[in-house]
């Protein structure tokens, strides 16, 4: 039996050889990076040819249309318990998630469907049939892959997915600078002085990867979500004050996810499949324990309860700054002295809608949740103080401060009718 499984692997490898140098004689002048790449890869070590994710009716410049387009299921042919992890994690769901924003189709669809905006990193979502054959009819050919965010093409290399700069080139900027809480946080220094040898490689440093991909799971979750606002129900979270829990409300209506008499709308449904938040004590429960656990590998459980009690305080503060804000801007709705878009299904404002806010006190709040907002409860939780303070906290005490001013001025040239 094992002899006989040792001749058909070598006809096969023998197979894969003589269809490999068929697509390598064109393809060394064609793309001969890929080729390179191939060539060094663990794929191209153990047979694994273009034609096994390619497909082998592609023979000539003439009919590259029959090139197989590669998804998560073709690599899952090999590595089938990562595909399973992957498609219950959230970055499965950033293709969908990035489609659901009420605003995406009024983008220029480069930015998207072209992938030289969100899409570019929404795209280790997966999509479906239909949605990839809208790509190619929208004339994006190329990155309809997912696997190969993190193990880029040819190389397909574990080692460069597993180092904190595969995630830089999509958890940075504007809305979440992950990389830059990172790599200037003592952990993200520590990783960088050890690779640099000036720490023993024995040292303690964690990258992004050992603590949202412990033991190597591709599910890729946290407590808090991208959100950062949890519910029980529908209900607070147990032992939260009430005040919490009513600035959560008003934050939540202004995601839409809850209307402006507090009862859910099909945004919820929206916001529960993209796992952009957690629904649940469970939920969250869960996912904090998971990060006590990695954490608990360096630092004392004590520690690290604390520092995460910390984070949980720090978002019931900003919590109360951001319903401040939004309540600002839905007085001014509810008053007539600003007129509420079309777009938005309430009389509050819309913080999905991103830069689409028409006018300078709702783009003030945008930014106040979207960038400043995030940078606080991400900055604590990243053990980065300056971004938790300056670029975080501070920055939505100055937006607040600034709608307020702004809606006092409003109203103090409103004039009925």
């Amino acid at each position: 039996m094992i002899r006989h499984s040792l001749l058909v692997l070598v006809l096969m490898l023998s197979a894969t050889s003589a269809l490999a140098e068929e697509c390598v004689s064109c393809h060394e002048k064609a793309t001969p990076g890929a080729v390179l790449d191939w060539k060094t890869s663990t794929h191209f070590e153990v047979g694994v040819g273009c034609d096994t994710c390619h497909g082998d009716q592609h023979s000539s410049a003439a009919d590259v249309e029959k090139v197989l387009t590669v998804t998560p299921e073709t690599c899952g042919g090999c590595h089938a318990n990562r595909l399973e992890e992957y498609k219950a994690g959230k970055h499965a769901f950033a293709w969908p998630a990035m489609k659901a924003m009420p605003t995406t189709h009024a983008l220029p669809m480069e930015l998207i469907d072209g992938q030289k905006g969100c899409g570019g990193c929404h795209k280790v979502g997966i999509k479906s049939e239909e949605e990839i054959a809208e790509l190619k009819a929208n004339g994006s050919t190329f990155g309809h892959a997912a696997c190969d965010s993190c193990h880029t093409r040819h190389t397909f290399s574990a080692a460069e997915a597993r180092e904190p700069e595969a995630c830089a080139s999509c958890h940075m900027g504007f809305d979440h600078p992950q990389w830059e809480m990172y790599s200037t946080s003592k952990h993200g220094i520590r990783h960088q002085m050890k690779r640099d040898g000036i720490l023993p490689a024995t040292s303690v440093a964690p990258t992004c990867q050992t603590c949202h991909m412990a033991d190597g799971n591709h599910e890729v979750r946290t407590a808090w979500g991208f959100l950062a606002v949890r519910t029980n129900g529908l209900a607070p979270y147990p032992g939260e004050s009430e005040q919490w829990w009513a600035d959560r409300v008003t934050i939540l209506q202004a995601l839409g996810v809850l209307d402006p008499a507090g009862q859910p709308t099909a945004r919820l449904d929206v916001v529960s499949g993209a796992q952009v938040a957690r629904l649940s004590a469970e939920e969250f429960d869960k996912e904090r324990a998971k990060m006590v656990k990695v954490c608990s590998e360096c630092h004392s459980e004590n520690y690290v309860n604390e520092e995460m009690a910390k984070g949980d305080a720090l978002i019931e503060k900003i919590d109360r700054l951001m319903a401040q804000a939004i309540l600002e801007v839905a007085g001014l709705y509810k008053d007539g002295i600003l007129q509420k878009p079309e777009s938005y299904a309430y009389a509050f404002p819309d913080l999905l809608a991103f830069h689409d806010a028409p006018t300078p006190v709702e783009n003030r709040l945008f930014e106040m949740h979207l960038k400043h907002r995030m940078r606080a409860f991400q900055g604590a939780f990243h053990q980065n103080p300056d971004y938790s303070l300056w670029y975080g906290w501070s920055e939505m005490v100055r937006d607040l401060d600034e709608i307020r001013a702004m809606a006092k001025e409003m109203r103090a040239h409103h004039k009925p009718g």
